[in-house]
């Protein structure tokens, strides 16, 4: 979940369940046949991770989609609109033959559409006359992506180490090095200038030497975790002074994430159609050393910043992210900030499963993202949203709307 993470919402099984923050028990979806799958398949190299839909057949549904247009998708809307003015955005076009300039004029273009009150019919029509639409090739080149949800969550914290608040957040340390166009880890960088990889997430906490770097501290080594596999949190304070904190993704570590949930079941603690929060929890009550210890599977290991409380919970693109408008994928492969359709089963606060058809933003990414079979939900923040959102986990289809290049004149300035 920005930052990018909100986005580092990664997933409790990574590739192979619902994400960590959100599994409560009666939410937990997931099937064996399902998370045997998978999801995180590469694309290989050279291919592009999306294709131009040429067969009628295979368009998504338009009308369907132009009947769920509200005020949050203009919301999140205006949030890409805000990144593609900053002169940032330019360095990630063009983007497979999309120039900035008509990536922005295409979300331009959707705000026109959305806020003209048109018919779903003459909507459908007015963006098959506009846009080219490119679906993705999926996890097994026939368009198969997995839906999770990711949301943001809130926890009790300290500003200094007292009492039970013992276990930090830490800042972005000055050597840890990114690609600045795509935002890739690369690892650390030496004093000779060398780059290696990063101390994995066992030597940084037990080593502590990101000492004097603590942003926040927190009671519960499991609470910091979490906040680390979704990207960003609400943080409240008992003290005197300002009572909340934002916080969202800093960076991270060039590691690889693995899921808490995969080490359980490898381990023998879970099955697999039995993982969700509360099982973690459980077992984390019965055996936290046990716990712990699986947590320090993944090498992977996020830093955080304090953010404004307009701009929290902020996705990657450093933009604040929308419920049920901002989707996270793989920025590697996906362009930034466009506009999305994506078909697949949502669970309501009942448990039950229902169609999901949405325009949407790309705007955020996740630690767990990767390739073209994954993508990510944000379902807003709170105990609510952790709800929605741990029982997401459904395939469906991704489709990418992109202005045909004789409109972009209109839309620019």
């Amino acid at each position: 979940m920005s930052t990018t993470r909100v986005s580092i919402r990664a997933a409790l099984f990574c590739t192979l369940t619902c994400t960590f923050i959100g599994c409560a028990d009666s939410q937990a979806v997931h099937t064996p046949t399902l998370a045997a799958l998978n999801y995180s398949r590469p694309l290989s190299a050279g291919k592009s991770a999306l294709r131009l839909v040429t067969d009628p057949m295979r368009l998504p549904d338009l009308v369907g989609a132009a009947q769920g247009t509200d005020a949050g998708l203009v919301e999140a809307i205006n949030e890409s609109l805000v990144w593609f003015a900053a002169p940032s955005s330019r360095r990630h076009y063009p983007f497979e033959g999309t120039t900035h300039q008509q990536a922005l004029a295409g979300v331009l273009a959707m705000r026109e559409l959305v806020t003209a009150g048109l018919d779903p019919q003459r909507f459908r029509e007015e963006v098959l006359r506009r846009y080219d639409i490119f679906e993705s090739v999926g996890y097994d080149g026939s368009g198969t992506v997995l839906f999770t949800g990711y949301y943001a969550p809130i926890f009790q914290a300290s500003r200094t180490p007292t009492g039970s608040y013992i276990y930090p957040l830490y800042t972005r340390p000055d050597d840890l090095v990114t690609d600045p166009l795509s935002g890739k880890p690369l690892g650390r960088r030496l004093a000779d200038g060398t780059v290696v990889s990063y101390p994995s997430r066992r030597e940084i906490e037990e080593s502590g030497m990101l000492a004097g770097s603590e942003l926040v501290w927190l009671a519960d080594p499991l609470d910091v975790y979490m906040i680390h596999v979704n990207g960003s949190a609400k943080l409240r304070f008992d003290e005197p002074g300002d009572a909340v904190m934002y916080v969202g993704y800093a960076g991270k570590t060039d590691h690889a994430y693995t899921g808490l949930g995969h080490s359980m079941v490898e381990a023998g603690l879970l099955s697999a159609d039995e993982v969700s929060l509360a099982t973690v929890k459980r077992e984390y009550r019965r055996d936290p050393d046990r716990v712990i210890d699986l947590i320090y599977n993944n090498e992977s290991y996020v830093f955080f910043t304090e953010y404004e409380g307009s701009q929290w919970p902020a996705g990657s693109l450093g933009v604040p992210v929308t419920p049920k408008r901002s989707l996270a994928t793989d920025k590697a492969i996906y362009p930034r900030g466009g506009l999305v359709l994506v078909d697949t089963d949502a669970i309501n606060f009942a448990g039950q499963s229902r169609p999901f058809l949405q325009l949407m933003l790309d705007q955020d990414t996740g630690g767990a993202i990767q390739a073209p079979g994954r993508a990510d939900i944000f379902m807003g923040i709170g105990a609510s949203a952790e709800i929605l959102a741990g029982g997401q986990y459904a395939e469906g289809k991704l489709y990418y709307l992109v202005l045909k290049p004789r409109y972009v004149q209109r839309y620019s300035h």
